[in-house]
């Protein structure tokens, strides 16, 4: 006492201002902890309560205004029976996506496969197994029109700048961001129209409704539906269906650097899966002679006549495609951490000696169903007449076809792709003829059994 009194008249005043303080600003801590523990339990109760509705309620609730309710039972008990409650709703609003997709059969989250391969690999006849499924939308080659507009810009672009443009564009595809599109087809679309689009028949997302409009008069449409007349493409339409469908799959020969789709792989809103399809490069060679000839002149005189040297520039060529293919499988093969369990490695031969149990591999390691109309489809068109096998036809009888090559094949020509193609041969399993006869004898197997490794 007789220090208090010592001290100033103003330090007493301050000091008793500072303790008026802080008993306000405990006071003050201690309501807003109260509030913020009242709003937290009545947030949970509403939580709990919504959790308890039906699909349809929650249906009905995305339209309306939220209205609080009382909570009947107070908070959940613990942190597990919540995490639980939301698994439940999680459970309920994809069901309702089920039933929004139109395919109540399919299960399992939605997910996006990449075909990738090269030409004349045997991916348009692969690629049907995807568009068959009716719960999948599929896409033929949209990066066609990518590749004619980056070919023909000013001093044209490097395999690098090219290959960043298609992993762009491939993300934005499986986003059902079909619009990025309009950049690249010619002429540009008019009001998110065009009947340009590339092979828009080979997709039957393209080709069925609501996308199939009304045709119109005295517009021509370059790529058309083949088995209903439809007007030009409505891209808003395709994009719309390609969100209630309920997985994406594309096709494509346009990218071979698997190591450039690493940021689609991570990319959080996708869930892709790449099946890369390779064929024996002799097979692949002899069918782009038939399918590309006016490309592969020289190739034929040489091979047939021996007029016409073969240029060093096309055996490079040649190679450093198989190169390509090579370098990208060895990739997938090592497993690294971001590719594993989301790459898959299929020889075309393959799935033409047994098409259907290929199917239901590829389908199990994208995580799909593999649905009756697949199967029915992989029947009919597996077993064609000898007249059905056109160039570009996805109808075959595949096991007399697969390695119908070899027999018209001179040997020199063979012995050319072995020298280039010799180190993906072997990673795939291709056995090289050593004679003209084991070329030529049917009895002579040129393919190893495949691995399971390939599937990682």
């Amino acid at each position: 006492m007789e220090i208090r009194r010592a001290l100033p008249q103003d330090v007493r005043e301050l000091l008793h201002c500072l303790k008026m303080k802080s008993k306000y600003a405990v006071l003050l801590v201690f309501v807003v902890s109260l509030v913020i523990i009242e709003k937290e339990n009545n947030f949970i109760s509403r939580v709990s309560d919504r959790l308890k509705q039906s699909p349809q309620a929650l249906a009905e609730a995305n339209s309306t205004e939220l209205s609080p309710a009382a909570a009947k039972n107070g908070s959940l008990a613990s942190l597990q029976e919540l995490d639980a409650a939301f698994s439940q709703l999680r459970s309920h609003l994809y069901n309702i996506t089920l039933q929004l997709a139109g395919d109540p059969g399919d299960t399992g989250p939605r997910r996006h496969v990449l075909l990738m391969a090269t030409t004349r690999t045997g991916s348009s006849f692969v690629g049907e197994f995807f568009n068959q499924q009716g719960s999948i939308f599929y896409l033929f080659e949209p990066l066609w029109h990518v590749e004619k507009t980056v070919n023909f810009l000013p001093g044209g672009a490097s395999a690098v700048g090219s290959a960043l443009v298609y992993r762009d564009v491939l993300k934005q595809l499986l986003l059902c961001d079909l619009y990025i599109l309009e950049n690249f087809i010619s002429p540009v679309p008019e009001g998110h129209l065009t009947p340009f689009l590339f092979r828009r028949g080979s997709s039957h997302s393209l080709c069925e409704e609501p996308v199939c409009t009304p045709s119109t008069k005295k517009v021509f449409e370059k790529y058309y539906c083949k088995n209903r007349r439809c007007g030009p493409l409505n891209i808003t339409l395709a994009a719309e269906a390609c969100r209630r469908k309920q997985h994406v799959a594309l096709k494509t020969v346009r990218i071979r650097q698997l190591e450039f789709l690493q940021p689609l792989v991570e990319d959080p809103r996708l869930d892709l899966r790449i099946i890369q399809l390779v064929r024996d490069p002799r097979a692949v060679l002899a069918s782009r002679m038939v399918a590309f000839s006016g490309k592969y002149e020289t190739w034929k005189k040489w091979a047939s006549e021996g007029e016409a040297p073969l240029r060093e520039e096309e055996v490079q060529r040649l190679r450093g495609n198989c190169e390509s293919i090579r370098v990208s499988a060895e990739l997938g093969l090592r497993r690294p951490r971001w590719l594993r369990g989301r790459y898959m490695l299929v020889r075309y031969e393959d799935v033409a000696r047994a098409p259907l149990q290929k199917a239901r591999e590829m389908f199990r390691f994208a995580g799909l169903p593999l649905t009756r109309q697949v199967e029915e489809w992989i029947g009919k068109n597996t077993q064609a007449p000898p007249d059905g096998n056109g160039v570009y036809s996805t109808c075959k009888n595949s096991s007399e076809q697969f390695d119908k090559w070899r027999f018209g094949m001179p040997f020199k020509l063979a012995q050319v792709v072995q020298d280039a193609c010799g180190p993906a041969m072997r990673l795939f399993g291709y056995k090289l003829a050593s004679s003209p006869a084991a070329l030529a004898n049917r009895s002579f197997s040129l393919l190893e059994e495949a691995q399971p490794a390939w599937v990682t």
